[in-house]
């Protein structure tokens, strides 16, 4: 174990005392000594070394002095710079006007200036450092200078103030006594205290009441104003019933004289005045007004009536008013009464002109329903009658021609058999309208082929057609509709036959066309169309639109019949004509419940033809079954079909395939209101001017109109193939 000379653990001056003591004893025996071996030198060279330590003990004494003297000044300087903080902090929070308090996140009081709590002298001294918040809220809470609301106690209200300090914010006005105001302030501090400002508000307050004040007695100026102007009589009593305020009119409406009256009077004294110079129009409503007033609750407003002489008459209306008044208002209905006098005598006089005539009215009703039913049973039973003997002439008429071979007599007994066949028609018409108008026509609904059908009418009315020259088409449909199959034989071989004895020229359409929940069965003729103005005339009895026709041409029933059967069968019928453009009738029917009673087929008998050779038309259809039918179409005439629903799909695919097509057939209304005659455009301008034809139901001049500006063919729906078709062979050609 190493031995040393000094104690480590003595302070730095002690040390050099001990190595000062030993130097000076070391050189003193040098200097005795004369050891001729040397030992004084050794002795020496210690001592020097020894002195050597001691200086530099000596000046890392000094150094370490030296640091500490610096640091006992920065921290004496820090000392000071706190206690001026202090006092600065303190000066400026009892220099605010506002009381003043910080409380630490644990809710005890760590500083308040001496404005804080003033209010409340009697605590004021207790408002020390450590005080919990809990405290201060009680003792304010108990302080008699503390003014709380009516109904409220300390300690609910001691009890609301630290239910509202949780929250980060808070701030309210306080009463205090002899009529002041304090408005208090709660703001959480970062660290979670509080901070708490007492503002004295007194002044404020009272120049806000002092404002209110004088917006009152504006307010009430004005509304004395107010109530001079108006027309009603108005009286207005306090919560306590009585008289606050009236107006002029009050006294000129009841002849009362209200300057007996003053602001506080009672409303049983001007009740009573009142009483005396007006009756009540019914006698319970006196105290039916006098239980309304006296009652507390809020009722209802009450109207009544009271009478002043013999010609005037006012109505009362009271309601109450928030503040647990009320308002009384009468106004001058005599005008209006005497008025509604005389409108009752007119009435009186006008209800029994009209009962009679209602008498009257209803017995020529009654005569003339007995003289209908009486005409529907004779044209009934001399409709029957007829039809056997002519049915025999006709008989008789065939077997005569056929027993013949003179030319000119054939031809005499075909005019002959012609004029029956007319009559019996006009017959069978008359008993079918007796039969309707009787409401003795017995319905059978069944499922009914549409092709059957129309292929019965083609076969009927295609040679009497034929004979006029005119383009008779008929479009087959596998759709199945639920009715009456002879009842609607008979409406559609009506609008067939007046289609085709009214076209001169052109062409009759008849066709299927899908019309959700059902189908329509529509007849499209190229005839002279039908004058608006007598639209609704045609479907009347023996009404025609060409007066010169002949018997055989019929009688003007065939319409009437249709549209009592469609009225019947619950068909809807739809008319659109237009004079010197045509004819349309529409019949909707609805399909029967079997699968595949919806599937429509157009089939236009065009027989395939090669002379439009394999030309490529695009097609832009947005109804899927219109395209696919349009689509099958063409491709039957050797056509290459590229069906698209709208525009993008339509550019999709000719990018894809890189082909440009020699036709565009589009319909104008395509989805998401897009327009075909857009598309045509757009298709021109990356594909060069190609052949377009747009398809439509707009009829109207400014779509024919837009077509021909960008050179394309408007084909109308619904359109005949055979038109489609002519327009492929023009473009081609």
């Amino acid at each position: 174990m190493a031995h040393t000379l000094v104690n480590p653990a003595d302070s730095l001056e002690r040390q050099n005392e001990k190595l000062l003591k030993i130097a000076t004893t070391l050189m003193r025996r040098v200097e005795q000594s004369a050891d001729a071996t040397g030992v004084a030198y050794a002795q020496f060279e210690r001592a020097a070394m020894l002195e050597e330590e001691v200086r530099a003990r000596t000046e890392a004494l000094e150094r370490a002095i030296d640091l500490l003297n610096e640091s006992n000044a920065r921290l004496a300087r820090a000392n000071a710079e706190t206690e001026a903080a202090r006092a600065d902090l303190w000066n400026a929070i009892e220099t605010i006007q506002e009381g003043f308090a910080l409380f630490n996140p644990q809710d005890e009081l760590v500083t308040c200036n001496s404005r804080f709590g003033e209010h409340t002298r009697d605590i004021h001294h207790l408002f020390r450092p450590g005080l919990a918040y809990a405290d201060y809220v009680r003792l304010v809470s108990q302080s008699p200078f503390l003014i709380l609301p009516r109904g409220e106690t300390p300690e609910i209200w001691a009890a609301r103030r630290m239910e509202r300090h949780r929250d980060d914010h808070v701030a309210f006005n306080a009463r205090l006594a002899g009529a002041r105001w304090l408005q208090v302030s709660e703001q959480r501090t970062p660290d979670g205290g509080t901070v708490v400002v007492q503002t004295d508000v007194t002044d404020m307050v009272r120049l806000e009441r002092r404002e209110r004040e004088k917006l009152r007695d504006d307010q009430a100026r004005l509304i004395r104003a107010t109530l001079e102007h108006l027309n009603q009589g108005v009286c207005i009593f306090d919560g306590k019933d009585r008289l606050i305020g009236w107006n002029r009119r009050v006294g000129e409406f009841l002849s009362l004289p209200m300057g007996r009256f003053h602001v506080g009077t009672s409303f049983r004294t001007v009740y009573d005045q009142l009483k005396r110079e007006v009756r009540f129009a019914h006698a319970f409503d006196a105290q039916i007004l006098l239980d309304w007033v006296a009652s507390d609750e809020r009722h209802a407003p009450l109207s009544m009536e009271i009478e002043i002489g013999a010609q005037r008459v006012l109505t009362v209306f009271a309601q109450r008013m928030p503040d647990g008044g009320f308002v009384i208002s009468f106004t001058d209905v005599s005008a209006e009464r005497a008025a509604m006098r005389a409108i009752s005598d007119v009435n009186e006089t006008l209800e029994r002109r009209v009962m009679e005539r209602t008498l009257e009215l209803e017995d020529a009703l009654a005569e003339a329903e007995r003289a209908n039913a009486s005409k529907s049973r004779f044209v009934a039973a001399a409709s029957h009658d007829l039809l056997q003997p002519l049915s025999a002439a006709k008989l008789y008429i065939a077997s005569i021609g056929s027993a013949t071979d003179e030319a000119e007599l054939k031809q005499r007994l075909d005019k002959a058999e012609n004029a029956l066949r007319s009559v019996e028609g006009i017959l069978g018409a008359l008993l079918d309208i007796s039969k309707l108008d009787s409401g003795k026509a017995e319905v059978h609904l069944s499922d009914v082929r549409l092709d059957l059908l129309l292929r019965q009418m083609a076969d009927e009315l295609g040679p009497v057609a034929a004979r006029k020259g005119l383009d008779f088409r008929i479009v087959l449909s596998r759709a199945v509709v639920r009715s009456d199959a002879a009842y609607l034989r008979r409406i559609l071989q009506n609008l067939v036959s007046n289609a085709v004895r009214y076209t001169e020229t052109g062409r009759v359409l008849v066709g299927v066309r899908r019309a959700r929940p059902g189908v329509r069965l529509e007849v499209w003729d190229t005839g002279p169309g039908i004058p608006e103005s007598q639209q609704e005339e045609i479907f009347a009895e023996f009404h025609r639109l060409n007066a010169a026709a002949s018997a055989a041409d019929g009688m003007g029933l065939g319409l009437a019949i249709v549209d009592r059967a469609c009225r019947l069968l619950n068909h809807p019928l739809e008319l659109v004509s237009q004079e010197g453009h045509g004819t349309r009738f529409a019949v909707s029917l609805p399909l029967a419940s079997r699968p595949g009673a919806d599937e429509i087929r157009p089939e236009d008998g065009m027989p395939a033809g090669s002379n439009l050779g394999q030309r490529i038309v695009l097609l832009i259809e947005n109804d899927d079954e219109l395209r696919n039918a349009v689509a099958v179409t063409l491709e039957n005439w050797g056509v290459d079909v590229f069906p698209c629903a709208n525009e993008a799909e339509a550019m999709a695919l000719l990018e894809e395939v890189d082909i440009a097509p020699d036709v565009i057939v589009v319909d104008y209304q395509l989805d998401d209101g897009r327009l075909g005659t857009d598309a045509i455009i757009r298709l021109r301008a990356r594909y060069g001017p190609l052949p377009a034809c747009v398809i439509s139901a707009n009829r109207s001049s400014d779509l024919a109109d837009l077509c021909e500006r960008i050179g394309a063919r408007l084909v109308h729906k619904p359109f005949d193939p055979g038109v489609l078709r002519e327009f492929l062979l023009q473009s081609a050609g």
